[in-house]
């Protein structure tokens, strides 16, 4: 099944952008899923378990490289957002 998510992340610290760019940086280095950032969220795209193991995978290293952070998710099954 095809699966659209929708990923917002709010880092609890005051140097918060070098974060951002670090986690987008890593979505982009999955290979099977479509990547799209805008300046308020960043969408994925794909298979939905690829889009699922990309999503556990880069919040476990999040949380483990920065500390807290707040992610923010939509899902859209069956829908690809463009």
């Amino acid at each position: 099944m095809q699966l659209s998510a929708e990923l917002t992340l709010y880092p609890l610290k005051d140097q918060y952008l070098p974060i951002i760019e670090a986690t987008i940086e890593k979505l982009n280095s999955f290979d099977n899923i479509s990547v799209r950032t805008f300046p308020t969220a960043t969408i994925l795209v794909g298979n939905y378990d690829d889009v699922m193991a990309c999503i556990d995978d880069t919040m476990h290293w999040c949380y483990e490289e920065f500390g807290k952070c707040i992610f923010i998710a939509k899902f859209i099954p069956g829908y690809e957002a463009k």
